[in-house]
């Protein structure tokens, strides 16, 4: 008898545990998450596509006290986020506690050694086209974050709203009275003299250069015929000295200026071409804040 109730007990011990961890693994028991990019200009509805992967960091309050983020030990540390057309995924999956919580999210995704310095770096050749296996060399020099403070359990996805953190400069190339001939459509624009490694503080979302790091030259991603655009590391250049350069038809077109690349920002400028390259000419336009694709 006694052999037989330690038996029957145990076996209840065990159904009441597996009951238990199926109640929890259920859908409706998963953190799900909304990501809003920040301009409504590429392909899908939300402006993500298909395949695009962002990493999530989860940190639970204790009490009504928040915690730290910290590289590991997190409530979920650095999951692989992925879209699949119309909804986001984690791998590993997060399930909900009781409690309040802060989601970090950056895109894309990598694997950061540090959370208070995660170090980046935007492509020098930003010109490369999006492949099956890899973005863009511009899309992948950007840097998008987000996060969500405060948040429990409601049964509803967690909305997820991204900022640019990189800078963008955008060159508009104008024929200026004495440039014969039209626009060039064979360009090759190169912004010089900025530094393209980063630190990032990814509690904040802080971007600030790597002051270690030598300055480099970058090639612009051609927009349109006379647009060309590229991702800058936040910085200041506080001296006049060479910035951008046109290079077109054997010849080299090289503009000076003193400039601030500010974060979230995309920067506008004209450079008017003559066919005399002493005398091009740069105008810095208008600022557009975050809503820049």
């Amino acid at each position: 008898m006694k052999r037989i109730w330690i038996t029957m007990s145990t076996a209840a011990l065990l159904l009441g545990a597996c009951s238990k961890s199926d109640e929890e693994i259920t859908s409706s028991n998963e953190m799900q998450f909304t990501a809003v990019y920040p301009t409504m200009t590429r392909a899908t509805g939300d402006a993500f596509e298909t395949g695009d992967a962002m990493g999530v960091y989860v940190t639970q309050y204790a009490g009504e006290t928040p915690r730290p983020l910290e590289l590991s030990g997190n409530y979920a540390n650095n999951a692989k986020t992925t879209f699949d057309g119309s909804a986001w995924k984690s791998n590993p999956t997060i399930y909900w506690e009781d409690g309040k919580f802060d989601v970090y999210a950056y895109y894309p995704y990598s694997r950061p050694a540090s959370v208070d310095e995660y170090a980046l770096t935007v492509a020098l050749d930003q010109s490369t086209a999006k492949t099956d296996d890899a973005p863009g060399g511009y899309e992948a020099s950007d840097l998008l974050w987000a996060k969500a403070s405060g948040v429990s359990r409601t049964g509803n996805a967690i909305p997820l709203t991204f900022t640019h953190k990189m800078s963008c400069m955008v060159v508009h190339l104008v024929k200026g009275p004495e440039y014969s001939g039209d626009i060039p459509t064979d360009a090759v624009v190169r912004i010089h003299n900025t530094v393209p490694a980063a630190l990032v503080d990814l509690a904040s979302g802080v971007v600030v250069k790597n002051g270690y790091e030598a300055a480099q030259s970058i090639t612009a991603k051609k927009v349109s015929d006379s647009v060309y655009a590229a991702i800058i590391v936040p910085q200041r250049l506080d001296t006049k000295r060479p910035l951008v350069e046109i290079l077109t038809k054997g010849v080299s077109y090289l503009v000076e200026s003193s400039f601030v690349f500010k974060a979230g920002v995309q920067h506008s400028i004209n450079i008017t071409l003559n066919d005399n390259p002493d005398k091009v000419k740069i105008e810095i336009g208008g600022e557009i804040e975050n809503n820049w694709q």
